[in-house]
């Protein structure tokens, strides 16, 4: 997982007087005399703003230096729990990184966060919600992207690493309705809200009866004001992020929050996407995990958009990195040839 100020002097203290009263003399003391104690003064004064300068941009910086990890996120609520859920754990394992400052987050808006009027596929699909982060790694303007995966591409920046990945959340999609207690209880031509092609034709393959609206876009918060407000009469959001709603270098300071279990599963289920070559426009499902004997357990899915036709596959082998990916790839070929040209076409 992809996780985010500029130094500038204080001319004002420098600046001239806003009253040239502050300057003036009294009494029996001559023009020169006046004008010469005047300048004694400004030199005075022009001294004291120097000094108050050069420690004014001593103490910012100290206050850089403080600075050892900048981590960029997006600013939903979300992203924003998932980037605290990060410096915390970060915090807990390097004593540096616990000092005030030490971690600072960052939060950059992406083309995903500014265009909400259209279906995500129809404007771009990859690194929607990860490019203008992942600009800012590579830029140095941030030195870890925190991501969450499903928005990851298949293929990530060059410069860029995966070195880490967090404990895996809840995975199952959670069922919301005000009138409802399943998909099942709702009545025909019932419409479904969601973003996610893969809910999508997976909704479709079961009830072919109701209706999906595609563009049912915006944070949790804002789908379900929207499922209040009876725009849709119900909706599927992702478990975890209802849960979370409570690199060389920067790469060392993250090994110890890495969960190999997750990154081993992840590693295989992105095999699998690569292989069939997944966007948001390709309905695709994969799973890995460790079962109770410590084998791998993948099962893959992959689907029309139009919901008629809903392909899968499994594999269990050895819990290792190789044989992992492997896996994946082969689940994905198995996919992909059973599929045939134009499968994914809408």
């Amino acid at each position: 997982m992809g996780l985010l100020s500029s130094l500038c002097t204080s001319q004002t203290l420098m600046s001239r007087p806003s009253s040239p009263a502050i300057f003036c003399t009294s009494g029996s003391v001559s023009l020169n005399g006046s004008s010469l104690k005047t300048r004694a003064f400004l030199r005075k004064k022009q001294a004291l703003g120097l000094v108050k300068a050069s420690v004014a941009v001593e103490q910012q910086a100290q206050e850089a230096k403080l600075t050892l990890i900048r981590i960029g996120t997006r600013g939903s609520p979300l992203a924003l729990a998932q980037a605290h859920e990060t410096r915390d754990k970060l915090m807990a394992s390097h004593a540096e990184l616990a000092e005030d400052g030490a971690i600072q987050i960052v939060i950059i808006k992406t083309t995903g966060d500014k265009i909400l009027s259209q279906p995500l596929a129809d404007i771009g699909g990859k690194g929607l919600f990860t490019k203008e982060i992942d600009e800012a790694l590579i830029n140095g303007d941030i030195d870890i992207a925190v991501h969450s995966m499903k928005d990851v591409p298949t293929y990530i920046p060059e410069m860029t690493i995966l070195p880490c990945n967090l404990p895996r959340e809840d995975v199952r999609d959670a069922f919301i309705s005000m009138s409802a207690a399943s998909l099942a209880d709702l009545p025909a031509g019932s419409i479904i809200g969601t973003a996610s092609l893969r809910r999508k034709s997976q909704i479709l393959h079961r009830y072919p009866s109701l209706s999906v609206e595609e563009n049912f876009r915006g944070n949790v918060q804002t789908r379900l004001r929207k499922l209040n407000e009876g725009v849709v009469k119900a909706t599927l959001l992702a478990l975890a992020g209802l849960k979370r709603l409570n690199m060389t270098e920067n790469a060392n300071y993250l090994a110890l929050l890495n969960h190999e279990e997750t990154r081993l599963a992840v590693a295989c289920e992105r095999a699998f996407l690569e292989t069939l070559d997944g966007s948001c426009r390709t309905p695709i499902a994969g799973y890995a995990r460790r079962d109770e004997n410590g084998d791998c357990i993948f099962k893959g899915l992959v689907a029309s958009p139009d919901g008629t036709r809903v392909l899968k596959t499994s594999r269990k082998g050895p819990c290792a990195f190789d044989d992992m990916i492997a896996m994946g790839r082969d689940a994905g070929e198995e996919l992909l040839s059973q599929a045939g040209p134009g499968f994914f076409d809408p």
